[in-house]
């Protein structure tokens, strides 16, 4: 039977509560968006291969809640995570604004190395924007970040985007990729529930993904 993928690695979806996270993760994941706005509690997560040069990409991808007494839990897996979506609302200034402290967060949190791709989500609802995408743009130039604006609801981005931070995380993790080149066979999704049953603070087990 043809191995499932050939690498394994996580991506997180940061945010404000309501700029669109969980729609741009189903959107992505099964093609389907929900206008309807349903709050994530704590954490939930979906995943997805896709192709990359050749490369069978299995991504697990956290979608994370925005509120504030949420957040002890959910800095508990910037630190698994290789790949982090920074994702503002266009329509609400001040989930731009907060995109500032979510930055600090992963600075602190997140592991070193770790790729970003700032979003400005909702880009369909051009009629009532509040941040014009040349701030977005600048902003993403101030931390080094590639920049896309996308809408869940219009389908715009969504692929590209997910697709271009899967290809930086692959480019930073080069020579663990060429490492597991060599291995006889790719990691099992068995393997991967196992380790997702591990405690978040384990750091004794050996994994044959990017964790």
């Amino acid at each position: 039977m043809a191995k499932q993928y050939d690498v394994l690695f996580r991506l997180l979806l940061l945010g404000d509560s309501g700029v669109g996270k969980t729609c741009l993760l189903c959107r992505f994941t099964d093609n389907q968006f929900h206008p309807a706005h349903i709050s994530t509690i704590g954490v939930d997560f979906k995943m997805k291969t896709i192709e990359v040069d050749g490369i069978k990409v299995r991504i697990q991808i956290w979608d994370t809640a925005g509120q504030e007494r949420y957040q002890t839990i959910t800095k508990q897996y910037y630190r698994r995570a290789q790949g982090i979506f920074l994702v503002y609302d266009i329509s609400s200034e001040r989930s731009y604004q907060h995109i500032v402290k979510w930055a600090s967060d992963v600075d602190e949190y997140a592991p070193d190395g770790v790729q970003k791709i700032l979003i400005g989500n909702k880009a369909d609802e051009e009629h009532k924007r509040q941040v014009p995408k040349e701030q977005g743009l600048q902003l993403a130039r101030e931390y080094g970040m590639d920049f896309y604006e996308t809408s869940a609801c219009s389908n715009l981005n969504i692929k590209e985007s997910f697709t271009r931070l899967t290809e930086l995380v692959l480019q930073a993790h080069r020579k663990e990729l060429d490492e597991l080149r060599g291995l006889p066979r790719a990691p099992t999704l068995a393997r991967l529930e196992e380790d997702e049953q591990q405690p978040l603070g384990s750091e004794d087990t050996p994994k044959t993904c990017w964790c």
